[in-house]
């Protein structure tokens, strides 16, 4: 018995603190490790499923005669300026920038017209679609929540345009949930 208090004895308070910190460490690891216990970031993800969202870009200018982004190519992406993937084109709609004008007419107070200053101006709106992790807090692509609003740049071989994500949408088939909802359009009038 004395043996053992002087073993004690050498310990200081400090010493006992990190020995049962470490015990409990290692508690903790061993309980989560055999299933017991899950960590926030599995009990985050419900599924995998697939996404399909809208980038606006306003104010994109081009002076061809059709716009250099087609529906059925693919185009890189980037978001909050970090490199991601290349990404399926499911829509283009392009429209040129319009105007406003008033009028002397009683029963219409405004007109809206194409803007004839700026011809070569037109805003943007391309539909992509991915597969992403689904969380309780939105859609996650590439470790990036995609919500309404996120900067997102598209490019390809001949362009590089920085738009926001206007719409996103979680589907299980991308051809039955957008049947003819989306309006293509592929060379600019």
């Amino acid at each position: 018995m004395d043996k053992i208090k002087e073993f004690l004895k050498n310990f200081k308070i400090v010493d006992v603190i990190i020995v049962v910190c470490v015990i409990i460490a290692l508690c903790v690891g061993f309980v989560t490790y055999k299933g017991y216990r899950q960590t926030a970031s599995k009990q985050q993800i419900e599924a995998p499923s697939k996404i399909v969202f809208k980038v606006y870009m306003r104010g994109v200018t081009f002076s061809g005669d059709n716009i250099p982004i087609k529906k059925g190519d693919k185009t890189f992406i980037s978001i909050r300026n970090v490199p991601y993937s290349d990404l399926e084109i499911l829509d283009v709609k392009a429209d040129r920038r319009k105007i406003v004008l008033p009028t002397l007419n009683s029963k219409k107070v405004v007109i809206v017209v194409e803007d004839e200053g700026q011809p070569d101006l037109y805003d943007v709106v391309v539909t992509l679609t991915d597969t992403a992790k689904i969380t309780k807090d939105g859609a996650v692509v590439g470790g990036n929540k995609v919500k309404m609003g996120l900067p997102i740049t598209l490019e390809g071989a001949d362009y590089k345009f920085n738009g926001t994500v206007s719409d996103i949408n979680i589907i299980d088939d991308v051809n039955k949930d957008l049947g003819t909802d989306i309006n293509t359009t592929d060379d600019i009038q």
